[in-house]
């Protein structure tokens, strides 16, 4: 294996890892229903 590869290998277990794709995709979620609550809204500077 090539020492650039070696670095991006790491010893997690599968459920870690699970767990860590889980997380993300709800933070994405999260993320677009913030998104969808602020659609229509007006956030101009001149808003504040």
């Amino acid at each position: 294996m090539p020492v650039a590869q070696k670095a991006v290998v790491t010893a997690t277990s599968p459920r870690e890892f699970i767990v860590r794709h889980l997380a993300m995709f709800a933070a994405a979620a999260l993320f677009v229903f913030v998104l969808s609550l602020t659609y229509g809204l007006d956030l101009s500077p001149g808003f504040f």
